[in-house]
């Protein structure tokens, strides 16, 4: 019986994961020059952080957690989001106590078990970036235009819509009374919402507003907007955020029915969506959270952030992985001819290899003849595209040369042994 990969999982084969590495490249360069540092995390915590931080009403800690119980008792889950783990080695290992913002990022598996679909997995991949230590709303401002650089870097920004909104915060004069007013008009219409809105009404209203079904998108239409009811504080907040942002040139939508899925989340939200992936239509998506490094028994440190959706970032990439295989071909493709040709080309190959040209050797011998054994490794050199094959027998040896094969136009010359490094590095693995 042939075992399969989980429901839920991918591989990235190779191909694939050239435009991967791109991803992950760009972002380094991106987060790096914002001045950011990487953070590597666990893939695992204890579950009591995400039951803190993420809520314990929303879907996430009810119904997507991958939990389990260890040897020693211990109930841990594998991380479902990166924000909660960054935040408890903020407060563990004691960076709060250097200059602010403290400015990380992070990359590398999520895991959630829902159902899977396009651009929805089991298992998938996130960029995680938190700015710790400052309210400014310029730096939420910073915050959105680095994330858009990071799409531009890509050729992707201007298939993509920045939508920002304000959530308030808990002050009552703010979200908790905007959360009565969305309550009141929810239970007014509850016969027209779907069974999971009418759930989700009493545990974490807000979440209605997320909703993608038609019948329900015609209720929500008429709810209240969070916009109208936000505190003294939190409306001139959001409105230097506004201002900073068309202060740099970026563009964006207020969209008043954007909320995020986690409960900790205040102020400043924000997501960049395309019409190009379906149902799945968000590909990035933050905002700040300024009580849940205090929640999760730090300072009362604010914070804002934001998480990449890799798989979606490279499902809108074009399919360049037969360019990005010619970038990686082989430049040499080195064919010895008898144990005492191999002893002699391995090294070569390991100083071409640390100069960086890709190397491929031809090793072994298939209980061919010579001249068999020759044309079979010209031709699987020919099928892997290599720009230069270097041929080295008995004849060669005796001679103290090699043969220098240019593959596309079918040249063949003679190079001393004691120059071969040189010539084959000169050449470059170009044609």
């Amino acid at each position: 019986m042939t075992i399969h990969a989980v429901r839920g999982v991918h591989d990235i084969l190779p191909g694939e994961g050239e435009k991967w590495r791109r991803v992950e490249r760009i972002a380094r360069e991106v987060f790096d020059s914002y001045g950011y540092e990487e953070i590597r995390l666990p893939i695992f915590e204890r579950t009591d952080l995400f039951a803190r931080s993420i809520g314990e009403a929303t879907d996430i800690v009810q119904k997507e957690m991958y939990t389990f119980e260890d040897r020693g008792g211990d109930s841990v889950t594998l991380r479902p989001e990166a924000t909660a783990g960054l935040l408890r080695a903020y407060i563990e290992h004691g960076l709060f106590v250097h200059p602010k913002p403290i400015k990380l990022y992070t990359m590398g598996p999520m895991f959630r078990y829902e159902r899977p679909q396009a651009g929805r997995y089991r298992q998938f991949h996130q960029l995680d970036v938190e700015a710790l230590g400052d309210e400014h709303p310029s730096l939420d401002a910073e915050v959105i235009a680095m994330l858009v650089e990071f799409f531009r870097r890509l050729d992707l920004a201007e298939r993509l819509q920045v939508e920002i909104n304000s959530l308030g915060d808990e002050n009552p004069t703010c979200r908790p009374r905007y959360r009565t007013e969305l309550v009141r008009y929810l239970r007014a219409h509850a016969d027209r919402l779907c069974d999971e809105c009418r759930e989700r009404m009493e545990r974490n209203p807000l979440r209605v507003l997320d909703c993608k079904k038609p019948e329900c998108r015609r209720v929500l239409d008429g709810a209240p907007a969070l916009g109208d009811f936000l505190c003294e504080d939190c409306a001139p907040h959001f409105g230097k955020t506004r201002e900073y942002l068309e202060a740099m040139g970026i563009r964006y939508v207020v969209s008043p029915r954007l909320v995020r899925g986690l409960d900790y989340y205040v102020r400043t939200t924000f997501e960049l969506t395309t019409t190009e992936l379906g149902a799945q239509n968000a590909v990035a998506g933050g905002g700040r959270y300024d009580g849940l490094i205090k929640l999760l028994g730090g300072p009362p440190d604010p914070g804002i952030g934001f998480a990449v959706g890799v798989e979606r970032v490279v499902q809108l990439l074009p399919d360049v992985a037969q360019g990005a295989w010619q970038d990686r071909r082989p430049g040499v493709f080195l064919i010895p001819l008898g144990d005492e040709a191999l002893r002699r080309l391995l090294p070569v190959a390991g100083e071409l290899r640390a100069k960086g040209i890709v190397v491929e050797v031809g090793h072994g011998e298939r209980k061919l003849t010579r001249e068999l054994e020759r044309a079979s490794k010209l031709e699987e050199a020919k099928r892997l595209g290599v720009l230069h094959a270097v041929i080295l027998g008995p004849d060669e040896l005796a001679r103290g040369e090699a043969k220098v094969k240019d593959m596309k136009s079918g040249a063949q010359r003679a190079v001393p042994l004691s120059g071969l490094v040189d010539e084959l590095l000169a050449l470059g693995g170009r044609a």
